[in-house]
């Protein structure tokens, strides 16, 4: 935990809800929680990285350091996937790491780190024989899953698709993970 909060990783792919994300971090750290952004490389496209840094005080991350680099964020007590795209889904499910979003996810599974993730491509690339059955593999590795079907935007939907993003189911997802963590022993 940095500074007596628990310490959440929001993991931002790019998609639209992707931009609204400052307005989702201030709601965070109301919650009691830092808030720390990575950022797949598409994502990029997506977020105001200035921003973010300045709200959460850490820089977002993109890539992997160098290795003799120190770490410049604190360790995570969860993890958040806003949005999880298709391409995300897919590779994270397989164990896919080539990105140090996924690697972080990879890690994060594999050290049993409370995972809430919001997958949201349109509803046309939710219909592709490999998505589903990642999105339940996902959930047997205990992945929390928020998704609603019938919310996925169009293809091509811009910014009216991304109205429709979960982010009060998210929020209270969150609220559950950190009365967890608050409530665990040590």
């Amino acid at each position: 935990m940095a500074e007596g909060k628990p310490v959440l990783y929001v993991i931002a792919c790019g998609g639209r809800p992707a931009g609204d994300l400052p307005a989702f971090v201030e709601r965070l750290q109301a919650d009691g929680w830092t808030v720390c952004i990575i950022a797949t490389p598409s994502a990029t496209k997506f977020i105001d990285a200035e921003r973010l840094n300045t709200l959460t005080g850490y820089p977002v991350r993109h890539d992997y350091k160098r290795p003799e680099e120190p770490d410049v964020l604190p360790a995570a007590d969860a993890m958040a996937v806003v949005p999880a795209t298709f391409n995300t889904t897919n590779k994270w499910a397989q164990g896919i790491s080539d990105t140090l979003a996924l690697g972080l996810l990879n890690e994060a599974l594999g050290l049993g780190l409370p995972i809430v993730a919001v997958p949201w491509p349109n509803h046309a690339l939710a219909r592709h024989p490999a998505f589903p059955s990642s999105v339940a593999r996902l959930e047997e590795w205990g992945v929390r899953i928020i998704l609603d079907w019938e919310r996925l935007p169009a293809p091509n939907s811009g910014a009216p698709g991304a109205v429709s993003f979960p982010w009060d189911d998210l929020h209270e997802a969150l609220q559950a993970v950190r009365g967890n963590i608050d409530s665990s022993p040590g």
